[in-house]
């Protein structure tokens, strides 16, 4: 513990030192293109995806929802939206990280519930998984469709990394939070992927930092993991670790980065990446009431800090990725999705201060 505190600190230091680093005020960062990702909650336009390009955004994360993708039993798969999604964001040449989830109505009376409660929603499930891949994996039918030669050609960007559900370890997510039943939902959809795309990643659900309620509604992140962790087997079925560390302030993100990465090495993974697939803070200024908002100061405060504190430890914590919740403010969603964008709401992409403090921080354009 001594140890992990000490690792910290210097990280902390390290972030002032980078703060200091350039006339700028932030350093350049040492990392790849595709460690930076943003986790818009609206519709992707072309418009979205060629600034996240410029801005230098190398991967999307995106919501598919099983319910939304097979709302029938009989109906087939309905692909429209997220195709959009794929062809808008291969245009601008990023990757898209989808995350799986949501047990339609037809299998189960919440889509929070697991599918795994009998054979008929093990089966479903896999199945989902598998066409999933047969859609947009490497030899996938959305890029037959728009090869070379055909009406609409895309450069190819096959999707080869999978999230599986999304936060797993809270009741808004799943319910009951069961570590042992994620661990089947995982298994099943790691197998359906592979038999599909041998090459296929599978990553774990990004669990929520410090859920406020307890079991059988929450359970804190790295208490979920260590109990992943004991399933017989279960580290063939993943390739990296996902956290989402909610925080009142980027100290705080990085203490839950270290616990995080702390309990994969004392489960001897240390091959195994981490990502952090949401992270952000809101621009709003009561944060007395709602702990992730900060003003509009203090959001670009939080993103700099956070940053540069996962860039100087990047290496150390093996971090492959860090998504940034969110792209543009959304109204009437969660307590905090109202602010917590780079960019205002509405049709028009007004930038936020924090814009431009993120592309700094990448090396990207603050427009196309």
């Amino acid at each position: 513990m001594r140890t992990k505190k000490i690792l910290l600190l210097l990280g902390l230091a390290a972030v002032i030192a980078l703060s200091a680093s350039d006339a700028g005020g932030v350093a350049t960062p040492r990392a790849p293109r595709s460690f930076f990702g943003i986790a818009p909650q609206s519709t992707l336009t072309e418009a979205d995806a060629e600034y996240m390009s410029a801005g230098g955004i190398g991967s999307v994360r995106w919501p598919l929802p099983w319910s939304g993708v097979q709302p029938t039993e009989k109906g087939g798969y309905q692909w429209g939206g997220t195709d959009e999604v794929v062809a808008n964001a291969a245009r601008a040449g990023l990757t898209v990280l989808p995350f799986l989830y949501a047990t339609p109505t037809w299998l189960a009376p919440k889509y929070t519930t697991l599918p795994v409660a009998n054979a008929r929603q093990r089966a479903a499930w896999a199945a989902f998984v598998a066409a999933a891949v047969e859609r947009y994996g490497p030899n996938g039918t959305f890029w037959r469709e728009h090869g070379p030669g055909t009406a609409a050609p895309l450069p190819k960007t096959p999707i080869r990394t999978w999230q599986i559900w999304n936060e797993a370890n809270f009741f808004y997510f799943a319910y009951p939070v069961s570590p042992s039943h994620y661990a089947q939902t995982l298994k099943l959809a790691h197998d359906a992927a592979k038999a599909v795309d041998p090459g296929a990643k599978i990553l774990l659900s990004g669990l929520f930092g410090e859920p406020f309620p307890g079991p059988p509604k929450g359970m804190p992140a790295t208490q979920f993991l260590e109990a992943l962790y004991r399933v017989p087997g279960i580290k063939a079925d993943f390739d990296g670790v996902a956290l989402h560390p909610y925080a009142v302030d980027a100290e705080t993100l990085a203490e839950m980065t270290e616990a995080m990465r702390e309990v994969m090495l004392e489960n001897h993974d240390p091959s195994t990446g981490l990502y952090l697939t949401e992270m952000g803070w809101g621009s709003q200024n009561d944060y007395q009431q709602v702990a992730f908002e900060q003003g509009t100061s203090g959001q670009v405060r939080q993103l700099r800090d956070s940053y540069g504190f996962l860039l100087e430890n990047r290496i150390r914590l093996n971090l492959k990725g860090a998504y940034w919740f969110s792209w543009q403010d959304l109204s009437e969603s969660c307590n905090f999705c109202d602010s917590v964008g780079l960019f205002r709401g509405g049709k028009r992409l007004k930038p936020k201060a924090a814009w431009h403090a993120f592309v700094e921080i990448t090396g990207g354009l603050p427009r196309p």
